[in-house]
């Protein structure tokens, strides 16, 4: 598995974001480039930003409990699995 924290491998990711344009097809998956990389920033806003509500109490043990383990294992995503993104805009 690659390691963002690896140079090569940031320098590598940068310059795939940067070849992105508004026309560009999914290689896997349903998502447009602006649905990938606001999904991709969601991550971020939840470390960095007070814009996320972190979650607490019988939703806290969910996640830990189901998701956690798909969510951070060295398994591969499966193609076109639901996300978080596509998740909240289904319950809008």
């Amino acid at each position: 598995m690659k390691n963002i924290f690896d140079k090569t491998v940031t320098d590598e990711v940068i310059e795939r974001i940067n070849r992105l344009e508004p026309t560009t097809k999914p290689n896997w998956g349903k998502m447009s480039v602006d649905q990938m990389l606001a999904h991709c920033s969601v991550t971020y806003e939840l470390d960095f930003e007070d814009k996320h509500p972190k979650p607490k109490g019988v939703k806290k043990w969910m996640l830990k409990t189901f998701v956690k383990n798909i969510v951070v294992s060295e398994k591969p995503y499966k193609k076109n699995g639901r996300t978080a993104l596509r998740i909240s805009n289904c319950e809008r």
